[in-house]
């Protein structure tokens, strides 16, 4: 049986929704939101009907994405549809963009209201349907790295599952440390080449002189030092894939050469004269405008239109902040592997504040800062205390507070404190999960005080546990 929640002071609108939908659904109610998120606790609900008021009651100052975030950390596909007086449709209408369903207006409709929950499951259905046909072309290690929830990600995993199958030479331009290896590997491991070797070399990381012999081998005598034939990276890739990474910095002698393997598959070995033929994927990448570096003659205007056959830009983490929650729980696995601690959450001030950095070194950054905050962590959570101080510096100018001097020096002192007094309980009761006699005692007052305080700002300690 499916079931739904209504959340709602009003009994009337209850026993519409109950009257709509029995006996399809089992439809129970709450007139406050801490007894519904405890119920959501006990059971996996299809729904939830909330009045606009009750949503924002405990998150006001913070927009409607934070007070939906609670309901999809119980139930990630859950449907909310909001409830609210015609006069505040356009607050409905923002609490949508955030990610609930839809919304209705009083006075209750009864088929307006089945006609929302009909079309929201049909579009779920289809939705989910879409996902599994989507998830079926990616094979099981591939599970983890093609989680997004980030729309322009999304449309670089679509870019990679139809180029994957085909010959195609691959661009891939992106910032360092965005995953262009680790996007490398899963075009190769879906193409029909996957069988064979996987060569990567990082173009930047040789010196020029010996970039030619890496690549494409060199002949016994063919310089000082070549002691015996050896074989490049082209040659042992024969019938698999080639990563080319940071194409940008190759020289201009080996540019020919791999212009020559891209248009008809053969070169030389380095002071060899026989012609080999490969058989060869190329996957190139770049952090570099390879357009303009073209125009300023320091690449090849020719190799660049031969490797820029599927270009796919990946963008960078700050573009992408929506999926930081998902690297830090896949981070924090990976992590748990390999040392002898169990640390199974990330603390909330960390999560906003990593939202908050602009992240210059993009993934590759969250991996390290990740890894030196679990080395330093003794708690089962990492903790700001764990952090560079710099990854915080963002969230203390949010902290700062904003004089208005419109108003008289009276009001705008009142103001201030009444914004940090709501920061640091708020703070306080997250960092002691809710509890009063610890909370209290933290802030030395009494438990009376911190009741009124609480009441004062509109604060559910039942929220932070």
């Amino acid at each position: 049986m499916k079931y739904m929640l209504v959340i709602s002071k009003e009994s009337e609108t209850f026993r519409l929704i109950h009257s709509c939908f029995r006996p399809e659904y089992g439809v129970e109610k709450a007139f406050v939101k801490e007894p519904a998120m405890e119920m959501l606790r006990k059971k996996r609900y299809d729904f939830v009907f909330i009045d606009l008021e009750i949503l924002r009651e405990s998150n006001s100052e913070n927009g409607y994405k934070t007070s939906l975030q609670p309901f999809w950390h119980l139930n990630p596909s859950l449907e909310i549809i909001i409830m609210t007086s015609p006069e505040r449709i356009r607050e409905a209408v923002m609490a949508v963009k955030a990610g609930a369903s839809n919304y209705l207006t009083y006075p209750i409709s009864t088929d307006e209201a089945k006609y929302l929950v009909e079309n929201t499951y049909q579009t779920a259905i289809f939705q989910s349907e879409l996902a599994y046909l989507r998830d079926k072309f990616w094979d099981s290690e591939s599970s983890d790295i093609v989680q997004t929830r980030s729309p322009v990600m999304k449309k670089v995993f679509d870019n990679i599952r139809s180029v994957a199958p085909t010959k195609s030479i691959v661009l891939l331009v992106g910032e360092t440390g965005t995953g262009k290896g680790v996007m490398a590997k899963l075009i190769h491991r879906h193409s029909n080449r996957r069988e064979s070797q996987f060569i990567s070399v990082h173009c930047g990381a040789i010196p020029d002189t010996l970039l030619e012999s890496e690549l494409f081998g060199h002949e016994k005598g063919a310089f000082t030092g070549a002691v015996r034939r050896k074989l490049g990276k082209f040659e042992i890739a024969n019938e698999g894939t080639i990563f080319l990474d940071e194409i940008g910095t190759v020289t201009p002698a080996a540019q020919i050469k791999l212009l020559q393997i891209l248009q008809d598959g053969t070169f030389h070995r380095v002071g060899g004269e026989e012609m080999i033929e490969t058989n060869v994927r190329v996957i190139a990448a770049t952090n570099s405008n390879l357009k303009k570096m073209c125009e300023q003659g320091e690449f090849r205007r020719d190799l660049y239109y031969r490797l820029n056959v599927f270009p796919v830009e990946i963008p960078s983490l700050a573009e992408r902040i929506e999926d930081i929650p998902l690297f830090a729980e896949a981070f924090l696995k990976k992590l748990n592997k390999f040392y002898p601690k169990e640390i199974h959450g990330v603390h909330p001030r960390v999560l906003d504040a990593f939202h908050q950095y602009l992240w210059p070194g993009n993934i590759r950054e969250l991996e390290n800062l990740m890894e030196r905050a679990y080395i330093l962590e003794n708690s089962p959570m990492l903790t700001p205390e764990s952090f560079p101080k710099e990854l915080f510096q963002s969230d203390a100018v949010s902290a700062c507070v904003e004089m208005d001097f419109s108003v008289p020096l009276t009001q705008a002192r009142k103001k201030a404190v009444e914004d940090i007094e709501k920061r640091y309980l708020k703070e306080l009761l997250m960092r002691n999960k809710g509890k009063m006699n610890k909370s209290a005692e933290g802030a030395e007052i009494s438990t009376r005080q911190l009741h009124k305080l609480l009441k004062k700002y509109d604060i559910h300690k039942e929220d932070f546990k």
